[in-house]
């Protein structure tokens, strides 16, 4: 009997640094995410003076959105954001980039470009009133739409047209596209709410839980 003690004890020893190690990981896994563990899921996106910003450009909320306008769901998604920003008017901004999916919207990428030509004359402004007549006239994609909306902004028109004719801000509106597969979009719209990702074209109610929850983290 004497010869099965040794091997009983390593038995009995493993099982219970097992447990150990059991019990442990389980506590570990129930415990709630720290303030810096959830800031470690979060996106970091950029944010410069060349972006669009719509609203409150102080709001501690950030909206950014990956869009094409030729997408019938970011068309879909675009008052919801509209609507986020008039409940939320000092609260929340919205940053839209441009996310071109070339390969089944083939006007995406031609109206990026088109309202970063827009946006060279009227800043901001004038790039949301562009975008906005975009999405409002998404059936009528084409140089004629942009030469009228660009028309109705009081451009100068050679200058929009030399600018859209020679792709000018091809590299940009690129830049916006890269950026979005490296912070994960893969369809559009692809949306953040302080680097926390919500994509799709989501309801309002879930929008604006997102960003709920994003004001009680702040």
């Amino acid at each position: 009997m004497k010869n099965y003690y040794i091997p009983i004890s390593i038995v009995i020893a493993g099982l219970l640094v097992s447990g150990t190690v059991i019990y442990t990981s389980s506590q570990k896994a129930g415990m709630p995410e720290t303030k810096k563990q959830k800031e470690e899921t979060k996106t970091e996106i950029s944010i410069s003076e060349k972006d669009h910003i719509r609203g409150n450009q102080e709001a501690k909320v950030t909206i950014v959105e990956y869009s094409d306008f030729q997408c019938p769901y970011c068309r879909g998604f675009h008052p919801t954001v509209k609507q986020i920003l008039t409940d939320y008017p000092e609260e929340v901004r919205w940053v839209y980039k441009h996310f071109p999916l070339d390969s089944i919207h083939v006007q995406a990428r031609p109206a990026a470009e088109a309202s970063e030509c827009v946006f060279e004359q009227k800043g901001n402004e004038g790039f949301w009133q562009f975008s906005d007549g975009l999405f409002e006239n998404q059936s009528r994609l084409g140089e004629d739409l942009y030469k009228e909306l660009a028309s109705g902004l009081s451009l100068n028109m050679s200058q929009f047209e030399e600018c859209v004719s020679s792709r000018k801000f091809k590299d940009k509106v690129e830049a916006d596209y890269q950026e979005g597969i490296k912070v994960g979009v893969r369809g559009t719209p692809g949306n953040f709410v302080n680097g926390e990702s919500v994509p799709g074209a989501v309801s309002y109610q879930t929008l604006k839980a997102a960003v709920e929850k994003a004001l009680s983290n702040l």
